[in-house]
């Protein structure tokens, strides 16, 4: 029997209800909190939130206004920000600490860091990362679907030479082939154990790390989580690894490419749908007759970020460095492993997108460590929905070097290109509809703008490469 006036809840409802009373029966109080951090001898508290490039900004707060901070009492300038949009008369935005993201610095006990949400009197401020993140996480669970992201981490430990230029923090990091190599490891150990303990303190559970293709160059991996969590801990990692390594007198990069023969710096992005009820991966099966090990809906993920993907690359490779990344060719050790065409395969590591050996998600390996990945997940989930909304299809995958193909063969595959530089991705990004209704119109302009005018200016630049082959050419 249902009462007078009650709607009877489908099976769905019913797991998005049971899964909001679930979070807030699991948020801690505001005193809890404050008492644990209390007791850990926290001094200090951020409410964290990240600008267009997804840095951490924040103003820092003693733990005796702990109550004020949680209730949005730090206010802020967006026009003095890139990528909040505001204009100066405009009414400031507060910063509202989600307190399950309480994290205590590794390499400073005393503050507590905490990713946070802006907002205004009004509600929730359209243009943050995090609530653009937020939005299509909410639309994913309206469809029955928890977005599950993991990311694969590569980053530089570099120390000014005697001549003022970079090199590796050993000076036997020289090989031209170092990848994987043991002996760089090893003179990198106590820098790196620093690393991995600080992220396995926070609950991360690292499962490998090792030297990566260029010198000075480290990846570290650790466990996938929903979308979210993820994009708060990718943005403290930049932030934690830099500090970590500072007392080394080292240095971090997260530059896509910062040596024209090396390889650059991927983010790869390792995402999957799970059923919000039961939390099963709905990318496995055991039934794939194309031989990836994906379901059809995993395909169907695939097919929207294929349709979308040149608009995504002005979002997942944000810089004009990140294009010097994305080329077949440019490597000590041959090919530079990064992806250079809209195309996805099985265990492939030539296409944008590619089923990873043991299946059941998919990876984008176009993606750099520059990345706001508020925004790039927010992209490329809501791409990957559309493509489940609207039941595409991506075509037979690509098992082939892709590398390999000539421009004619890839035209009669009717494979493209990704843009080959910022200026191509953003004039993708500001033609594509999805990207404007994802990002809202405020954030959508003021990224076109901005990376635009980025784009221009070092288009206007006269480089040495210029200089050293035109000044006396003629």
């Amino acid at each position: 029997m249902i009462a007078t006036g009650a709607v009877k809840l489908n099976s769905l409802e019913k797991a998005q209800n049971m899964k909001t009373t679930e979070a807030i029966l699991t948020t801690p109080s505001i005193q809890s909190v404050k008492t644990d951090l209390l007791k850990q001898g926290v001094k200090y508290a951020l409410a964290s939130f990240s600008d267009m490039h997804g840095i951490s900004k924040s103003k820092i707060v003693p733990m005796s206004h702990f109550e004020q901070m949680v209730g949005g009492s730090e206010l802020f300038t967006g026009a003095a920000l890139d990528g909040v949009p505001q204009e100066i008369n405009d009414e400031e935005v507060s910063a509202r600490p989600d307190l399950s993201t309480a994290t205590v610095l590794p390499w400073n006990k005393e503050v507590a860091w905490f990713a946070s949400d802006l907002h205004m009197s009004a509600g929730p401020f359209e243009a943050c990362s995090r609530n653009i993140l937020k939005r299509v996480m909410k639309q994913a669970a309206d469809m029955g679907y928890k977005c599950n992201l993991g990311i694969e981490t590569e980053f530089f430990i570099l120390k000014d030479g005697e001549d003022g230029t970079a090199v590796p923090t050993s000076d036997s990091d020289t090989l031209a082939k170092p990848c994987y190599d043991v002996r760089s490891f090893l003179d990198n150990y106590k820098i790196l154990d620093e690393i991995v303990e600080a992220m396995n303190g926070l609950g991360w559970d690292v499962y490998s790390f090792d030297h990566e293709d260029a010198n000075g160059q480290f990846e570290t991996d650790f466990e996938y989580t929903d979308a979210l969590k993820m994009a708060d801990r990718f943005t403290f990692f930049r932030l934690m690894i830099n500090e970590l390594v500072k007392p080394h007198g080292a240095f971090a990069t997260f530059m896509a490419k910062p040596f024209r023969n090396r390889t650059g710096s991927g983010a790869h992005y390792n995402m999957s749908l799970a059923d919000i009820t039961t939390g099963k991966n709905l990318f496995e099966t055991s039934d794939d007759p194309r031989g990836c090990g994906i379901s059809e809906l995993g395909y169907q993920f695939i097919a929207g970020i294929l349709k979308h993907a040149s608009a995504i690359s002005a979002v997942i490779a944000p810089t004009v460095n990140s294009y010097k990344r994305l080329v077949s060719k440019g490597g000590m050790s041959g090919f530079t492993w990064a992806p250079v065409f809209i195309c996805y395969g099985n265990n492939n590591r030539t296409n944008m997108l590619r089923v990873p050996l043991a299946g059941g998600r998919v990876e984008c390996r176009a993606a750099d460590m520059s990345c706001n990945l508020y925004l790039g997940a927010a992209l490329m989930f809501a791409a990957g929905l559309e493509g489940i909304r609207e039941k595409m299809d991506p075509g037979l995958p690509h098992a082939e070097n892709m590398y390999k193909h000539t421009q004619a063969e890839l035209d009669e595959m009717k494979v493209k290109h990704l843009p080959r530089t910022l200026g191509e991705a953003i004039d993708a990004f500001e033609a594509d509809s999805l990207a404007k209704e994802v990002f809202g119109e405020d954030m959508f302009n003021a990224y076109v703008d901005f990376k635009r005018n980025e784009w221009i200016d070092y288009h206007n630049h006269v480089s040495d490469w210029e200089l050293k082959r035109y000044l006396k050419f003629f």
